[in-house]
Formats: structure tokens, C-alpha cells, sequence
């Protein structure tokens, strides 16, 4: 019987506690102490889990005193690089929730560090285990080329979940938190290079530090000639009515996310219905010889809906898989490291008012200058 691999969970909210129930519960696992800032995040999570893990509020004496296998960040973008490279030289395989690290520098030092070393790092890519996403993804690569993709998600968000974004937009903007997910979605989508990028923001609220804006929209041009736009605003100004947009157009016809409980009004802010899709519609483009459509739209109902815990129960049996099988992760880091560099070029676009042109080198992205 293979020995339990040992982890450090890091952060204790909404993702942070989805990934220790999910450690909980799988036999493989061994949870060795839960780490946070503040001692009633972690009192709440050891109590939900049945209580008796170690408790730490600094994380250098957590990676030192458990000496774990592995190691869980569900911190704040700005401290992925600093405790996953920590994580790393300690000799811990490293789970990182998106995005992958705050910046492309900071995302490549992480990525340097797991190629120097014989650990894994898997980035936490929810959508990439959801079954109704596989599905749209393959879906979307059937209707020729180009592509047409339009994504969103927008969130109305007050009380805690307000309070969970203005931390948030401390070191990123929602365009590079959320937009990662669905950029990275695209590229499954085309299969091919990212060449262009344009990006627009705007503050909606004084309640955010100096140059941080609330809400984004990008635009991203690939090389065989699709395009992509994604939106994201965050706050209580935000509007319901056209949050959760999810559809693709190409030559043969179209599919779209129909999730009319995730659409409903006050659900923006619902992190739960973030993932939610319950059908796919279908739309095929043929035209008969009158020159009306040649078949009827079809509605794909998707039986094997998953919650948010399941989603990541799935993300974290993939890890425990990597780790156990020793599963290259090279196009994986590689693909967290694309979409940032998408991101972060949206938000150097909108900043300098330039179309960010992507420079691609030996199959390597790098964001070159404005034009």
C-alpha cells in the first residue's frame, strides 16, 4: 500500500476550504497541519474537518515544523511565489491555486524553481476537471476555424464577498484573477498562439488602492485568425443582467453555456454558480437549398453537473495522480504561464493605450513592446 503523501494546507477561504475537504476525504492524503493568517479562519476549517490538525499563523515555521510532502497555497496571489519556491526548495511537490502568481516574472520564477527540481506543481485550473466544460471545449473545436469566443463574469458583490474582492484587488485586477480561467479555455479552444493582445479598464469605486481598477475587458487575436474577448468587473455596482455570458462561434455554427440558475438574479457573487452550466446549446450554420436552416438547435442536457467541492475533490486527486505517476507537467506549467502572459498584457494594454504584441521565440511567449 503506497505510504499517504502529507500536505500543509495554506489559506482557509472559499478555495482554501474546498481543497483541505478535499484532502480530508481522499485516501491518498494526509493533512498535517492548516496554516492562515488569522486564528478563526483556521479554528472554523479544523473544526469542519473533525477537528485535531496542527495550527499555524506563520508559514515558514509551518513548512518547518510539519515537513510536509506536499504543500496547498490558497493565499493571496502576491505570496504564490514567495511560498511556492519556499515550498519547492523544501523539497514539497506544490498545489497553487490560479492565477499561477501576480505577475509573468513572478509566475516564471515559479516555473523555473519546478524545473530545477524533481517536484510537481499543478495550478489549480478548475475548469480543466469539469466534465460540461470538456465538452463545450471539444464541442467548440468541431466548428471550423476561426473561432468567435465571448466569455464573462461579471459579480455584484457586498457584504463578505466585497470585502473577499477589495482584498483581492489589492495586488490584482479582476481581469488577471478570473480572467486566467477563460483565457486559458480559448487556447484549448484554438490550439494556436496567442499573437495579439488589447485591453480596456475602469475604477468604479475609490474603496481600492491608487491605480487598481474594478472592472476589465480584453481582446486577444490567435494566430490562426480567432479572436477572443473576456469581461470581469467586480462590486456592488455591478450589473446582474449579463454576468455569465459563455459562448463560441465559428464557421459550422455555434455553442453556448446555457445555465439559467447560474444567470438568475443575486447569483454573481455566488462563487458555487461560477462552474455551474446545466446545457449546451448547439447551433449548426447549414442551410438548406430554400436557404433556411438545414437542422433544428440542439439543447445537450449535462447529467454529470458537479459542485464546487466535487470540482475540486477532482483537481486534487489529479495531483495526488502527478505525483504518484510522475506525470510531466511541462505543457500544463507552460499553459498556466500563456494564459498570465495573455492577462498581464491586457493590463499593460490598458494602461499604456497600445496593442500589446505577444513575441513568440522557440514555442516561448513573451510579452514584447506596444504598437
Amino acid at each position: 500500500m503506497k505510504s499517504s503523501v502529507r500536505v500543509l494546507c495554506v489559506g482557509a477561504g472559499h478555495m482554501g476550504r474546498s481543497h483541505a475537504l478535499a484532502y480530508h476525504r481522499i485516501d491518498g492524503f494526509e493533512i498535517v497541519g492548516i496554516c492562515t493568517r488569522s486564528s478563526q479562519s483556521s479554528s472554523k476549517l479544523n473544526r469542519e474537518l473533525g477537528g485535531g490538525y496542527a495550527e499555524f499563523h506563520d508559514f515558514a515555521a509551518a513548512l518547518q515544523e510539519t515537513q510536509p510532502d506536499a504543500v496547498c497555497i490558497s493565499t493571496w496571489p502576491d505570496t504564490h511565489a514567495e511560498y511556492a519556491t519556499a515550498a519547492i526548495e523544501a523539497g514539497c511537490h506544490v498545489f497553487v491555486e490560479k492565477p499561477l502568481a501576480d505577475s509573468v516574472a513572478a509566475a516564471e520564477q515559479i516555473i523555473q524553481h519546478a524545473n530545477a527540481s524533481d517536484r510537481k506543481v499543478v495550478v489549480g485550473y478548475i475548469l480543466r476537471h469539469h466534465p460540461s466544460w470538456t465538452r463545450f471545449t471539444e464541442i467548440a473545436k468541431t466548428l471550423g476555424k476561426p473561432l468567435v469566443m465571448r466569455m464573462n463574469l461579471n459579480q455584484s458583490s457586498s457584504g463578505s464577498a466585497w470585502q473577499t474582492h477589495k482584498k483581492l484587488m489589492s495586488t490584482v485586477s479582476p481581469i488577471v484573477d478570473c480572467g486566467v480561467h477563460y483565457v486559458d479555455v480559448m487556447c484549448q479552444m484554438t490550439e494556436s498562439r496567442p499573437v495579439r493582445v488589447s485591453g480596456i479598464g475602469a475604477r468604479l469605486t475609490d474603496e481600492l488602492p491608487e491605480g487598481m481598477v474594478n472592472y476589465g475587458q480584453l481582446q486577444v487575436t490567435f494566430a490562426d485568425g480567432s479572436v477572443g474577448w473576456y469581461e470581469a468587473g467586480w462590486g456592488p455596482m455591478m450589473s446582474e443582467t449579463a454576468f455569465f455570458v459563455k459562448d463560441v462561434v465559428g464557421p459550422k455554427g455555434s455553442v453556448s453555456i446555457v445555465a439559467d440558475s447560474a444567470a438568475a438574479a443575486g447569483q454573481s457573487a455566488n462563487v458555487d454558480a461560477h462552474t455551474q452550466t446545466e446545457s449546451l446549446r448547439l447551433h449548426h450554420s447549414q442551410l438548406d437549398a430554400e436557404g433556411n436552416f438545414a437542422k433544428q438547435d440542439e439543447l445537450l442536457r449535462l447529467e454529470d453537473e458537479l459542485d464546487h467541492d466535487a470540482l475540486c475533490q477532482r483537481e486534487q486527486e489529479y495531483f495526488l495522480e502527478a505525483i504518484r505517476s510522475d506525470i510531466d507537467l511541462t505543457d500544463h506549467l507552460n499553459d498556466a504561464l500563456n494564459s498570465m502572459r495573455i492577462v498581464a498584457a491586457a493590463d499593460e494594454s490598458f494602461r499604456t493605450g497600445r496593442t500589446i504584441e505577444l513575441v513568440h521565440e522557440d514555442s516561448s511567449n513573451t510579452v514584447g513592446a506596444g504598437s
